[in-house]
């Protein structure tokens, strides 16, 4: 079992948003690492307290990956911090294989030595 890590931004506080950037989020991890869907086991969302329109795991079972469990939180609150993000932490069977962390959009910023821009 590896953990992968990732983060994106939404342009805006809307469901419609929050799906797309979950969703393209998702999708960098999965390509990235050549994962399968049932590769992962759970995926760990926070989101800053300015996304507040949906639940990224919803649009993550809507997208076809309804067998790992997910749990969605707040980020915490860090005072000029990145704005609209949401973070995910991964689990996933990966045989030997080194994990390849995603940051997209703004959150490529948050780690640059980890950014895998698509």
């Amino acid at each position: 079992m590896k953990t992968i890590r990732g983060a994106i931004t939404a342009d805006y506080n809307t469901e419609n948003d929050i799906k797309k950037s979950t969703i393209e989020l998702l999708e960098g991890v999965i390509k990235e690492n050549s994962l399968n869907h049932d590769d992962i086991e759970s995926v760990i969302f926070t989101v800053t307290n300015d996304l507040t329109k949906s639940y990224p795991a919803k649009h993550a079972r809507e997208m076809g990956l309804e067998n790992p469990t997910y749990m969605c939180m707040q980020e915490m609150h860090v005072e000029g911090s990145l704005r609209k993000c949401i973070r995910i932490l991964m689990f996933a069977r990966m045989e030997n294989r080194k994990p390849n962390h995603v940051y997209l959009k703004n959150a490529s910023r948050l780690r640059p030595d980890l950014s895998r821009e698509s």
